[in-house]
């Protein structure tokens, strides 16, 4: 059971495309630079660029409406996943995120797809017992914050990012797949974008406590 999400992704054209006019904040009009930072409207989904001095005023949990967009990424190399465990969230490809959403009161699960960001059915105790296991999962922002998988080959990655990383991606995706399997070039691109990830993240920690 699952339902493709629209709306709350169309700001993923603005990660797709070279910009050509002047950025302006979102929620004050004030000119802002390409690399900016973002805050996201909780009851929806959507992302919204924010110069720095809009984005602090919702850098705690206080506002019920918007919140701050973290800029730290983590890579969990110790992370604790079984292939059985993978399994038990019932996600249908490899490459996933996990986020907790404060209108759902849940964690929410999400994979990209050529036709945007799909909603996979998320199990409660298989997440719980995943979060048993990595208790860095517990630290995840709400909303803006987001467990990103990527189990495509031989190779796992497990990274903590901000949720617009993961809207970034599913942008991406959208933009290069081509017929059933993707093509050559999608797949190159989501190597790039991990290896990108790689090269900025920092250690996350001790995922086991």
């Amino acid at each position: 059971m699952s339902a493709t999400v629209q709306k709350p992704f169309d700001v993923l054209r603005r990660f797709a495309r070279r910009r050509t006019t002047e950025e302006r904040c979102e929620l004050c009009g004030a000119a802002i630079a390409s690399d900016h930072e973002h805050v996201i409207e909780i009851a929806n989904r959507k992302l919204l660029c924010a110069c720095h001095a809009c984005s602090i005023l919702f850098s705690g949990p206080q506002s019920p409406r918007y919140r701050r967009i973290p800029q730290t990424v983590r890579r969990l190399a110790d992370f604790a996943m079984t292939d059985a465990q993978w399994e038990s969230l019932s996600v249908p490809i490899n490459l996933a995120f996990f986020f907790h959403s404060t209108p759902a009161g849940r964690v929410v699960a999400f994979y990209p797809s050529p036709a945007g960001a799909t909603e996979s059915l998320l199990p409660l105790e298989s997440w719980e017992e995943l979060a048993q296991s990595n208790p860095v999962l517990k630290t995840m922002q709400p909303d803006g914050e987001a467990l990103l998988v990527n189990r495509c080959g031989e190779r796992h990655d497990y990274f903590l990012v901000p949720i617009d990383k993961c809207y970034e991606l599913v942008g991406l995706i959208r933009l290069k797949w081509t017929g059933l399997s993707g093509g050559t070039e999608v797949w190159r691109e989501i190597a790039r974008f991990f290896a990108a990830l790689g090269e900025k993240a920092i250690a996350g920690g001790n995922t086991h406590g």
